[in-house]
């Protein structure tokens, strides 16, 4: 399908944390029908399998695939759990930026940054707290820029001016962000915030 290439052409991008022989399946693809079958509702390694059996003959037609079945639900686990975080960060922020250029002007219109805490992230045995990530939301085309994790002995406040400047954040661009954001250290940021 056209409309997925640049995102295939950029997952394509992400290293494989296979082994050089086996790979039955293409990373890109694997990917992208995880991201199909999770935006579609599945929450499962095993849910993703049931999605691509599901459709595979559709999906077999539309990328040009000659997929027999599913990879197995242990191989999608492997997979994407020994995919490098920050190597899949940094496609989806290339992914979003083609898409906010597309729609928009770059660099103006507005953003609005929160971080929220991660449902079911929390893990007692090891006595870790809930994951803490902070989202940025380009509230003119409804993209989600960028996230960044916030630290476990930390707020949003520096995770915020991390994200403001590695997101290149100009002058003309309006930032939102919470009541928190609206202290002295945070007004030396390159973009000023304004409480909601």
């Amino acid at each position: 399908m056209a409309a997925f290439a640049p995102l295939l052409d950029l997952l394509a991008e992400v290293p494989d944390p296979r082994r050089a022989e086996g790979k039955l399946y293409k990373l890109p693809y694997v990917l992208l029908f995880s991201i199909l079958a999770i935006v579609t509702g599945s929450n499962s390694y095993r849910g993703i399998v049931t999605f691509i059996d599901v459709h595979r003959r559709r999906l077999n037609e539309a990328f040009g695939l000659k997929w027999r079945r599913a990879p197995a639900h242990t191989a999608i686990r492997y997979i994407l759990q020994g995919l490098d975080p920050a190597a899949v960060e940094a496609v989806f922020r290339r992914h979003a930026a083609q898409l906010q250029a597309a729609r928009g002007t770059p660099g103006q219109g507005s953003i609005a940054l929160d971080g929220k805490t991660l449902r079911g992230s929390f893990d007692n045995f090891r006595d870790r707290a809930a994951a803490q990530v902070l989202s940025a939301f380009a509230t003119d085309t409804a993209l989600v820029l960028a996230h960044v994790d916030i630290d476990e002995k930390s707020n949003e406040i520096p995770a915020a001016q991390t994200l403001l400047a590695e997101l290149g954040v100009t002058a003309n661009t309006l930032v939102t962000l919470d009541a928190l954001h609206c202290q002295k250290n945070c007004l030396k940021s390159p973009a000023r915030p304004t409480s909601t």
